[in-house]
């Protein structure tokens, strides 16, 4: 093996796969915990107060400041690097989730309290995520790993997590308590600080370089950079509805996941158990479907594979909620749906890949993610309000209508001719002096 750069995109050096093997057993470590606290969490508020509504609030009072901090942190993650930031603020996560259970045990947490805790951790794990999001491309390249290969991997990563977390979680909140769940949310958060801090060298990480000023002046200011990163996606149609689209879903998601389940466990009888188990069920159907797409979505029509995959991960889930089904069957209604969902984020992830340059990632990043999650603190919110003012039954019917509607309607849209195209305007070839790399409107399925 050579030791000449031009194989590893430009970074000097031999090969190193520690570099990608680091960030993604950071990715996998914190979004387990984050994954655990979902079922944690909204257990905790509905046993000790026993509203929906409040149960909504600490979802809303966690991701509004996840969204809106994300949004604003992009270009400090070019500047200062996503190194830096990751594993910053994955301590300051660890220690708010920490706090939750021990002020409960010293009898010291009101709800105004659990709240402001709530706001934090969500304030420090947008930046954290995004960090991780950004060294993917540079790990890759250190390791010589092709791009896509990289994305797909933190892609099956996500969901992976997504299915170990809630199975933990449910067992965890069933046999010992949410509180549990809470704790161990809060090492998940630490481990993954030091995997960063530890795994990746000194020499990784940095601030991306911005095109040379010229002489005597400054590189461009923090508003300047948030301005190119808006303007950016503001010229591109296809990415805009994407992210549109993604955002109303995530917020219908956000009802389902953080709501309209642990009320419909409560209701049901099924207790947090079944929390776990649905969501289990979900993510390792979608892990497979990821693999498989991986494999042959390259071969299909881009927006076919979208739309089946949006319509299978969809309404079904909301509906089958609605009948007094035997949990085999609501278990077998979720895997449908999380492998339709394992087709949707690499087709998308693709497009997002072909029109991102590498300087710009950060603030793309963070503006794509935060619009594209802007509707997840309003979706439980809007639904633990519903579910007290009509009832489980009719919110799960008109959240399933939305899903279909929103999902079908926006792929007539003209600009989704643009996606079955592999270059379009905006493409930088990997490897490239502005190499390209993945924006992140992620559905949260």
């Amino acid at each position: 093996m050579t030791d000449d750069a031009s194989e590893a995109g430009g970074i000097p050096g031999k090969r190193s796969l520690r570099p990608l093997g680091g960030v993604l057993a950071a990715m996998i470590v914190s979004l387990t915990g984050t994954r655990i606290s979902v079922v944690a969490l909204p257990w905790f508020v509905l046993v000790t107060t026993g509203s929906a509504t409040q149960t909504g609030l600490v979802a809303f009072c966690e991701m509004t400041p996840y969204v809106v901090v994300k949004a604003f942190t992009g270009p400090l993650v070019d500047r200062i690097g996503p190194r830096a930031v990751s594993w910053t603020t994955d301590l300051a996560s660890a220690t708010a989730a920490a706090a939750v259970p021990l002020l409960h045990a010293l009898d010291l947490l009101s709800f105004p309290l659990l709240l402001v805790l709530v706001a934090l951790i969500g304030a420090a794990r947008g930046p954290g995520d995004l960090a991780k999001e950004v060294m993917v491309p540079e790990a890759a390249e250190r390791g010589r790993v092709p791009l896509e290969r990289a994305t797909g991997l933190a892609g099956v990563i996500e969901r992976l997590a997504s299915t170990i977390g809630l199975a933990v979680g449910g067992s965890l909140v069933a046999l010992l308590g949410p509180l549990t769940g809470l704790a161990v949310n809060a090492g998940c958060f630490a481990l993954g600080s030091l995997i960063i801090k530890l795994a990746l060298s000194r020499g990784m990480g940095h601030a991306i370089e911005e095109a040379p000023s010229p002489a005597g002046e400054t590189g461009p200011g923090y508003w300047r950079r948030f301005g190119e990163g808006f303007t950016f996606l503001r010229g591109e149609p296809l990415l805009l509805t994407v992210i549109i689209m993604v955002g109303i879903t995530n917020l219908l998601d956000a009802a389902i996941t953080s709501v309209l389940v642990p009320v419909w466990a409560g209701e049901s009888g099924n207790g947090p158990t079944a929390i776990g188990l649905m969501g289990s069920a979900m993510g390792a159907a979608a892990v497979c479907g990821s693999l498989i797409a991986a494999v042959v979505a390259h071969r299909l029509g881009r927006r076919m594979v979208v739309l089946t995959g949006f319509l299978l991960a969809g309404a079904p889930r909301f509906l089958i909620l609605t009948f007094d089904a035997p949990l085999g069957v609501v278990l077998a209604v979720f895997a449908i749906s999380g492998f339709g969902a394992g087709f949707v984020n690499p087709v998308l992830g693709a497009v997002l890949v072909e029109r991102v340059p590498r300087r710009m990632l950060g603030r793309v990043n963070a503006l794509g993610d935060s619009l594209a999650w802007a509707g997840i603190p309003l979706g439980g919110l809007l639904a633990g309000a519903a579910v007290t003012a009509v009832g489980l039954v009719p919110v799960l019917l008109a959240c399933g209508t939305a899903y279909f509607l929103t999902t079908n309607l926006a792929g007539l849209r003209p600009e989704w001719r643009e996606i079955n195209r592999t270059r379009g305007r905006g493409v930088v070839k990997p490897h490239s002096k502005e190499d390209a790399s993945q924006s992140s409107a992620n559905v949260a399925t």
